[in-house]
């Protein structure tokens, strides 16, 4: 028992998918997540699919209509003091 490995402690995600995981736990659509934030579904779409970039705009917009703070969008894979920021 002494060949065991020891599992993971994070999972490295993309910033389009802290979006998703978000707003999925929010139990919101891509419809509905751009009629909060004004930015059309067919960008929270790339966002998501990290075919466009988040920008720290889109962060700050998203993140108010997330309830969330901005970092965990920008930095989702970011450690602080041994604990993940997401």
């Amino acid at each position: 028992m002494s060949e065991y490995v020891r599992a993971k402690r994070h999972v490295d995600v993309s910033v389009g998918e802290s979006v998703k995981i978000i707003r999925e736990l929010q139990a919101l659509s891509q419809n509905d997540l751009a009629e909060l934030t004004g930015i059309p579904q067919s960008t929270i779409s790339a966002i998501e699919n990290n075919r466009v970039q988040l920008g720290v705009e889109r962060a700050k917009v998203l993140a108010r209509a997330l309830s969330c703070h901005p970092a965990v969008l920008v930095f989702p894979g970011w450690e602080v003091g041994g604990e993940s920021a997401a």
